[in-house]
């Protein structure tokens, strides 16, 4: 509990964190435009791999995705809806075997909801737009955050034309 409020907190508030801002992690000016699709829209546009991850909130296995070790630059978009979440830019080794970043592209691309399941108290990472989930977050990460997005590489599509913390909503 402790930890999970912890994350809420520093997740709430990082953008306004001053070092936050110094590093290019300003809260996008626009919004996030909503994506709803029908399960059986989503069933035939996704992999079965994705279908669980993203709209069932499978988890892969650590050490496995295809991102987990990529050092490519670039911009991390939402598998399902294509909205861009991280740059390679805040992408460090957690060591956990899942890509780790220390913050995303813009808070306002996220939405977070408290994930008790499995008798852990954690911090979901959802796709803002599409609902996809993403992964979860935690406290441990480094600065200028001290917060580690921890995400399934199945979640994400590197888009290795894009570059930096670009500020546009997708």
């Amino acid at each position: 509990m402790k930890s999970e409020r912890f994350a809420s907190e520093k997740l709430s508030g990082f953008n306004r964190d001053s070092k936050a801002r110094k590093s290019g992690l300003e809260e996008s000016a626009m919004s996030v435009k909503r994506i709803e699709k029908s399960d059986a829209e989503w069933r035939a546009e996704l992999s079965p791999e994705q279908y669980a991850i993203c709209r069932e909130k499978a988890t892969e296995r650590a050490f496995t995705g295809k991102y987990y070790d990529c050092k490519d630059p670039g911009i991390y978009r939402c598998a399902c809806c294509d909205v861009q979440l991280f740059s390679s830019e805040t992408k460090y080794d957690s060591g956990s075997g899942w890509p780790s970043f220390y913050a995303p592209l813009s808070r306002e691309r996220l939405r977070t909801i408290e994930d008790n399941k499995f008798g852990m108290q954690r911090v979901e990472v959802l796709c803002a737009a599409c609902d996809a989930h993403l992964g979860h977050v935690f406290p441990d990460g480094p600065e200028p955050t001290g917060l580690r997005f921890c995400i399934n590489s199945t979640a994400l599509k590197l888009d290795r034309n894009a570059h930096g913390h670009t500020g546009k909503a997708n």
